[in-house]
């Protein structure tokens, strides 16, 4: 039945029911705060640092600000650094789904992944000096990198997916985009398995660009610099990293003993059509979102437990976030509690939604919320519960991601811990080809 408010038709979010739903089934990630997925969350959940003053040594210009730089990354360094950070991670997620590879169809094997533009840097090199290193130490041909679908393209060729490719680019939300494209081919039935996230490293040309606009914060000490939620935040912090996950029918991971991390209960897109980087004041699109999510989650009489939220560090996507949290929950979002990853990890940009994606999901399986760090002086708007210095633990059932990306691209995932019984796994982890050497290396660093 169609319903009418303020002279605008609203129709009823449907709830969807879903006898099998889409779960994920592995995780690989990396940033400035561990080279693998467990020494990253439980930084995480310490409330460590993984931002610092930028060097010369980083090669991102002259600027010097704070940053969650990957100073561990080994490889060709001459190869993106992206996309070598795309195949670290896909190899993690792959061996953790403790998929039988050999045993597989291939072609039934997706990827839907997204990294940086290639290197825009490269077009400023003259062009005696491109000619004179059409490939790089690894054989790999500079346009090889370039192409906006590279990360897939090369993440499939190394692990030998046949299955569909795709690529997004819609800015901060592509992790979150990328998710959603991959849970669609697999309702459609066509593949079996998808690996989907993304990568991003910091470039001299992004990191000026965002400089100049304005929206970086420069102190007052690199840790303290992100504050996100906090009446004294002045901008975000850039960081580098990636994450990608493996998702499948819950029925292939019950029938075959994996470990479920959890499920996606639902998702939602919607575009604000405001401004390229602001948003509406009062949040009402990103409002929306979260009202359909829940709808569609099955959550209307119980809401989400945690959100993990964008959580820049921005005035304004700060305060729209929590005037939509506060009016899309109404007397729910008393009981909710919130935290952002930006604070300690810095804002990944593409690769954003899918780290916090992930350590959402990290969240579900261990019943822990992450803090929102440098948190001293909450926002008073919403009155939303941030977790301001220190995590929470209780039992998580139910949780939201939320991305909000430049473009007005505002994207949603709802996810749900699997009863017990069905997230045991029984199948042993495989070797994969990307195996973590530089983890002592990274606690060693975020130590001191």
């Amino acid at each position: 039945m169609v319903q009418v408010a303020s002279n605008i038709l609203k129709f009823p979010h449907p709830q969807l029911v879903d006898e099998d739903p889409i779960v994920i089934t592995g995780i690989g990630m990396a940033a400035s705060l561990g080279a693998d997925r467990e020494t990253l969350w439980q930084n995480i959940q310490r409330g460590r640092s993984g931002i610092r003053m930028t060097e010369a040594a980083d090669d991102v210009g002259p600027l010097r600000l704070p940053c969650g730089m990957v100073d561990w990354l080994g490889g060709d360094p001459q190869r993106l650094k992206s996309i070598r950070l795309s195949e670290h991670v896909a190899g993690e997620a792959i061996a953790d789904a403790c998929i039988p590879m050999e045993e597989i169809d291939r072609e039934r094997f997706a990827c839907s992944i997204s990294a940086q533009f290639g290197d825009v840097g490269y077009s400023y090199l003259p062009p005696e000096t491109r000619d004179t290193c059409p490939t790089n130490a690894s054989g790999h041909p500079w346009w090889d990198e370039f192409l906006p679908c590279a990360a897939t393209t090369l993440v499939a060729r190394k692990y030998d997916l046949r299955g569909p490719r795709l690529c997004h680019t819609t800015a901060c939300a592509s992790g979150l985009v990328s998710t959603i494209a991959a849970a669609r081919m697999l309702k459609s039935d066509q593949c079996d398995f998808a690996l989907c996230g993304a990568a991003d490293a910091v470039t001299k040309l992004v990191f000026a660009a965002f400089h100049r606009m304005g929206v970086l914060s420069t102190g007052p000490t690199p840790e303290q610099a992100c504050r996100p939620f906090d009446v004294d935040r002045s901008g975000f912090v850039m960081g580098e990293g990636a994450a990608m996950m493996v998702l499948e029918r819950r029925s292939s991971a019950v029938a075959r003993g994996a470990r479920i991390y959890a499920e996606i209960a639902a998702t939602q897109t919607l575009c604000q059509a405001h401004h390229v980087t602001g948003l509406d004041g009062d949040g009402d699109t990103l409002k929306e979102l979260i009202s359909r999510l829940v709808d569609r989650a099955g959550w209307g009489f119980q809401g989400p437990q945690y959100i993990n939220a964008h959580g820049t560090g921005t005035t304004q996507n700060d305060r729209s976030e929590l005037l939509a949290i506060r009016a899309a929950l109404g007397p729910m979002a008393d009981q909710v509690i919130a935290s952002s990853n930006k604070a300690v990890l810095g804002h990944l940009i593409n690769a954003a939604g899918s780290i916090e994606l992930a350590l959402t999901a990290m969240s579900l399986r261990d019943g822990f919320a992450p803090p929102t760090m440098n948190l001293d002086n909450p926002e008073k708007i919403g009155r939303v519960n941030c977790l301001p210095m220190y995590g929470e633990q209780r039992e998580l059932d139910r949780a939201l991601k939320l991305s909000l990306a430049f473009g007005g691209h505002l994207v949603g995932i709802a996810l749900r811990r699997c009863p017990l019984e069905e997230a045991q796994r029984t199948a042993e982890p495989l070797v994969a080809d990307a195996r973590i050497r530089t983890t002592e290396r990274v606690a060693q660093r975020v130590a001191a």
